[in-house]
């Protein structure tokens, strides 16, 4: 089905005519199905776009599990399914220290929740990436500059804040009112402030696919899709396929703009600090989610991270390099062509992580950021397929 053929078909569900159901009309007392219910019905395997067009068309604001976001979820290879029925070998539904044959600190960071034994647990990541919690709450309180890293000096400021009486300490109250979210009364509902974004920029974001590529991008077992992409230097070329093998691939797509991705930027480069020995880390700069001429976010504004989508490379570039030096990843950043050839191949709009195994194939791909963010789920299953790859280099 083409696009154009699809567009109208989205539209034509958002309008709700009761013609494209297979059901006869409903009568008046009962409620006609939702469009993105008769889409399920119609079109079970319609691409993301179309499933975020659909809700756009009908108000939404593309919150967690709305539009693609529904669609476009975490493969892996490494579920708790696959890892009990590999390293349970006496079937009590938990996995023990000794019968995990792996390095002691990867046990450790399996184990999440700190009890010495793996179990379901630890391999439920179901929470969106940005589901409000206290840890969550104190990070964007400290992270004053926005960067992904909370230091010293910022949590310091924290401190200060919490105690203007100047004691030098900090009471039970005052940590239980600093994590306690303030009670607001609502905006009427016509302010800009609780309306969001109208439905014109939602629909110019998605097809200017700066809410999400229009492609789907490499299934779970799918070979990578090769590339060749100039560094943020513009000093040297690499090739994904060059990096292939023997070790596992850490593939990160990003931009600037997209305020999650930046308040990952610790995990990440913990991570390539853990990892980098027996890892390949590569970042694929990809257009921006929140440029001032789209979907614009006053948080980006506060921070000094206010800018126009770039309309020719060497703007991406120019951009791509502030994302660089304020992130500070440790391992390299590749520019995306300006017409986004490889962050719409692997669906990297607005953000998403790869795992490829050293076949060069997909060994987990997270669902889309930001919501699908989730770093420590992309470290649970480079971990089990270390395990996978050391084993079998051990033989």
């Amino acid at each position: 089905m083409t696009r154009l053929v699809a567009l109208g078909f989205a539209a034509l569900l958002a309008l709700g005519l009761p013609a494209l159901a297979d059901d006869p009309p409903s009568k008046p007392s009962t409620p006609r199905p939702k469009p993105s219910q008769i889409l399920e019905k119609a079109w079970p395997d319609h691409p993301e776009w179309v499933a975020m067009l659909v809700d756009i068309l009908q108000g939404s604001q593309l919150g967690p599990g709305e539009g693609g976001f529904k669609k476009a979820v975490t493969q892996t290879r490494y579920s708790w399914d696959a890892a009990r029925s590999k390293y349970d070998k006496d079937g009590d539904g938990s996995i023990s220290r000794a019968e995990f044959a792996g390095k002691d600190l990867d046990f450790a960071r399996l184990d999440r929740d700190r009890d010495a034994l793996l179990t379901a647990s630890d391999f439920d990541f179901s929470p969106h990436a940005l589901t409000p919690s206290p840890g969550l709450m104190l990070y964007y309180m400290a992270d004053a500059d926005g960067n992904g890293k909370v230091t010293r000096d910022e949590f310091q400021a924290v401190f200060d804040r919490l105690d203007p009486e100047k004691l030098g300490f900090l009471s039970q109250e005052d940590l239980k009112r600093l994590l306690t979210p303030p009670s607001r009364p609502k905006a009427p509902p016509t302010t800009a402030a609780s309306s969001g974004p109208s439905k014109a920029t939602l629909i110019k974001g998605l097809f200017r696919q700066e809410i999400g590529s229009l492609q789907a991008g490499p299934k779970l077992d799918e070979p990578a899709p090769d590339f060749t992409l100039k560094t943020v230097d513009g000093q040297d070329e690499v090739t994904l396929s060059k990096k292939i093998g023997p070790k596992p691939v850490v593939l990160i797509f990003g931009n600037f703009t997209c305020g999650p991705f930046r308040s990952h930027a610790g995990n990440i480069e913990k991570l390539h600090e853990r990892y980098k020995n027996r890892a390949t880390f590569v970042m694929v700069y990809v257009r921006e989610a929140h440029p001032t001429d789209g979907w614009s976010m006053e948080s980006n504004d506060r921070i000094g991270v206010s800018l126009r989508q770039p309309r020719n490379y060497g703007e991406r570039v120019a951009v791509a390099q502030r994302c660089s030096k304020a992130l500070a990843l440790g391992f390299p950043m590749l520019v995306d062509t300006i017409d986004d050839t490889v962050g719409a191949r692997y669906s990297g709009m607005p953000g998403r992580f790869y795992l490829i195994d050293p076949a060069g194939k997909v060994a987990y791909k997270s669902g889309r950021g930001p919501f699908g963010f989730k770093p420590a789920e992309l470290e649970q299953s480079l971990i089990l397929l270390l395990r996978d790859t050391e084993a079998t280099d051990a033989r």
